[in-house]
């Protein structure tokens, strides 16, 4: 039996695809406008599903050398999946696939996969030290459908069996990609085929493990009745077989088949709102997986399998829909009390939250998101505020030179904006920073967004790019105004949540408030909690050690999972500055700054002026962000 130290639990090989899924949900795919784009196929959904899950899985396909295999690629790293046998193929494309959601029974699906990267995976592909390396080798039934990816799975299969590993087999029968129907017809998941029986037979005694819905146990065993077809299952082969039986849930059979139903134990599935099957198997695999290898037993097992299918039927897309290890636990904990996981805020918070891209344990944030003050400062020194964009790209140049000679690596940043900065942020976009944008419009209170309703802003923007939002807000504002902009803010957080943008809200005492006392930063805090709004992000001013404490204990209790708090400069000179973050250094919630005119003021008003150059510009402002990254580091040693 394969041994639990190995450096890896599970390798998945087979089908990985990119998923474009219609955005406008009751249309048809002649209709359709908008299309998300997520990790796609039987085998890489599983090794992505497997990997959140908490299980070390290896990805062993092929993809093209082009901008969809790229991206596949990247998403499994960052959802810990190990990349190093999946090949880049410089003679093909990566496979696509064009899904739609029309109602509860009905999903429309093309295959693009004709000489498509993964199906070219060969023998000389397996490497035998990579096998080796895992516990498990997991197969998708479409690599038996084409004799040069049978080859293949069969040269897998051999080592994985020299070498002690458990092998489990999905069938994903898609009589499409058996050349069964016409090519535009991905959505038929049944036609009777004696070849594909037969092909299917040749190797099941291969598998420790064969998971199927019944109509994928119909083609296996040859039979259109369900328990026919499992009987001639257990004549070609003796391992466990899982039969997945939809909302009921699923049975398992690890010894003869009975003949009656009666006879054969259900474990029960989650009833949940269907609103996209594709994807579902999927996430009953890795499920399934996590309980297998974790040697727990069938009826653990199949709780977590039925759970992530019923998650992911009532969700968006496959990959980005399967939940989390944390997300499943915390499900599982209470699904008694959880009618609808769908409508669920706790679930739909952790699923949000628990599946982020990228960690930013420190940020060192350079912001000239200002538009306001620097058109001011444009009137005031007789400069046009055509100019504007190119003082931020040079703000950016500055930027980008400093955090190279600070050694910030993966936890630098900049706030810009799309009026001026739209440039510098096109320039950025991509490069592994970390980046806000401004919506509110400058100086407003009550709050109101710069270039109108949220949702059709985010629309445009790169979803890297993080929402900031600065609202002037004091909990004795009269109840109007509050309520108003209490309003405003729960809506940009549910469109954020929606979009998958991340959200930064900045919060400022008013001016007019002649009670500025920090421990109303406290309050506000609790008040926007308590509205049920859960920010990415707080952005603050520097208060004192006790009030950090506090407010500290509040995010622990509220969101556990909130990213951390940025400290705001409103202007201040640097020994302020400095004396904030040695006021913040106990307080492991501060993540670290995000700090604007301290920075770039004075430089930008003596080049606006035409006092210095380009150069010299560059220069001051990179100097000026140095120093503030050395204070912050005094008090925070680089992490």
């Amino acid at each position: 039996m394969a041994t639990r130290d190995k450096p890896l639990d599970v390798i998945c090989l087979g089908r990985i695809a990119v998923d474009l899924y219609g955005q406008q949900i009751g249309s048809r795919l002649e209709d359709m406008g908008t299309f998300a784009k997520y990790v796609g196929g039987s085998s890489g959904n599983v090794a992505y599903g497997t990997a959140i899950q908490g299980l070390k899985s290896g990805m062993l396909a092929r993809v093209g050398d082009e901008h969809m295999g790229r991206f596949l690629r990247e998403e499994l790293q960052r959802a810990g999946v190990d990349t190093r046998c999946l090949i880049t193929d410089k003679a093909r494309l990566t496979g696509l696939v064009i899904l739609g959601i029309k109602d509860q029974e009905t999903f429309p699906l093309i295959f693009y996969r004709d000489n498509c990267a993964d199906m070219a995976l060969t023998p000389d592909d397996i490497q035998e030290d990579y096998i080796a390396s895992a516990r498990a080798l997991a197969i998708t039934g479409t690599h038996l459908s084409h004799p040069r990816t049978r080859a293949a799975v069969l040269q897998a299969l051999d080592y994985a069996h020299r070498h002690g590993l458990r092998t489990a087999l999905d069938i994903d029968y898609r009589p499409v990609l058996w050349g069964l129907t016409s090519l535009g017809d991905g959505e038929t998941r049944f036609i009777e085929s004696s070849r594909v029986t037969r092909e299917l037979q040749e190797v099941l005694h291969h598998f420790n493990l064969i998971v199927g819905t019944e109509e994928e146990f119909h083609i296996a065993g040859g039979s259109t009745d369900t328990l026919t077809a499992l009987k001639n299952v257990r004549l070609a082969t003796q391992a466990t077989l899982v039969c997945k039986r939809g909302a009921q849930g699923c049975s398992v059979f690890e010894e003869a088949i009975p003949h009656s139903w009666d006879n054969v134990k259900l474990h029960s599935g989650v009833r949940v709102e269907v609103l996209n099957v594709l994807g579902a198997g999927d996430a009953f695999m890795s499920g399934l997986l996590r309980g297998y290898l974790n040697n727990e037993s069938w009826e653990q097992a199949c709780r977590y399998a039925n759970a992530c299918g019923a998650l992911v039927v009532s969700r968006h897309g496959c990959a980005p829909a399967m939940p989390t290890k944390t997300e499943l636990d915390d499900y599982l904990s209470r699904d008694n009390e959880v009618n609808r996981p769908d409508r669920d805020v706790r679930l739909n918070h952790l699923h949000r939250v628990t599946s982020r891209k990228q960690r930013w344990p420190e940020l060192c944030v350079f912001a000239f998101d200002h538009r306001k003050q620097l058109v001011e400062m444009a009137q005031d020194t007789g400069a046009s505020e055509a100019r504007l964009p190119e003082l931020k790209n040079l703000l950016l140049q500055a930027a980008r030179q400093a955090a190279q000679k600070a050694g910030l690596h993966d936890n630098s940043g900049i706030l810009a904006d799309g009026t001026y900065g739209q440039s510098a942020l096109n320039a950025i976009t991509g490069q592994g920073w970390w980046i806000g944008r401004p919506i509110e419009q400058p100086g407003s209170r009550p709050l109101r967004l710069e270039h109108g309703n949220i949702g059709s802003q985010l629309i445009d923007w790169p979803l890297e790019h993080v929402v900031k939002c600065l609202v002037f807000y004091h909990p004795f504002d009269q109840i109007g105004l509050r309520q108003q902009q209490d309003e405003l803010l729960l809506d940009i957080y549910r469109s954020c949540c929606k979009s998958g943008h991340e959200l930064l809200l900045e919060i400022i005492l008013p001016e007019n408030q002649p009670d500025k006392s920090e421990h109303f930063y406290l309050e506000t805090l609790q008040h926007l909690y308590q509205l049920g709004i859960q920010p990415d992000w707080w952005k603050l001013p520097p208060l004192s050690a006790s009030s950090w404490q506090q407010i500290s204990a509040l995010i622990e209790k509220q969101d556990p999972w909130c990213r951390g708090i940025l400290i705001l400069g409103l202007d201040s000179h640097e020994s302020k500055l400095k004396a904030g973050f040695e006021a913040a250094a106990g307080a492991k919630w501060v993540k670290g700054f995000a700090v604007g005119r301290t920075i770039f003021g004075q430089p930008s008003r003596l080049w606006l002026q035409g006092e210095i150059n380009d150069a010299e510009l560059i220069n001051q402002v990179q100097q000026n962000y140095l120093r503030l990254i050395g204070y912050w580091r005094q008090y925070r040693p680089a992490q």
